[in-house]
């Protein structure tokens, strides 16, 4: 089942003030960006956060589950969705411990 663009819209509006936030549309599902980082999938409509130390310490006891099957565990958003202020916080701390995104390779020319 792929997820409700509404609802990445929603997601989106949510953490708008997290940075620079964008999402790209991969197999049926979306993967979040901010500041171009990944730190997000939405897969059946339910939000999926990526690991880091300073978002288990801000969520306290995390509910862990993987966005689709044999993917690492993320952080399952369910209730806390709805505080713009929470969810902002915590997209901020995941973007600022996550790797900077490795530079894509030129294409080879043909």
């Amino acid at each position: 089942m792929s997820s409700d663009p509404g609802f990445v819209e929603y997601v989106h509006d949510q953490i708008a003030d997290a940075g620079e936030v964008s999402s790209r549309k991969m197999f049926g599902e979306y993967a979040i960006y901010c500041d171009g980082k990944v730190v997000a999938l939405v897969c059946n409509d339910q939000l999926f956060v990526k690991q880091t130390a300073g978002g288990r310490a801000f969520i306290g006891d995390p509910v862990e589950a993987p966005a689709y099957e044999g993917a690492k565990l993320s952080f399952l958003v369910e209730d806390r969705l709805d505080d713009r202020d929470w969810i902002t916080d915590l997209i901020r701390i995941t973007t600022s411990e996550l790797p900077a995104p490795k530079p894509k390779k030129p294409k080879a020319a043909r």
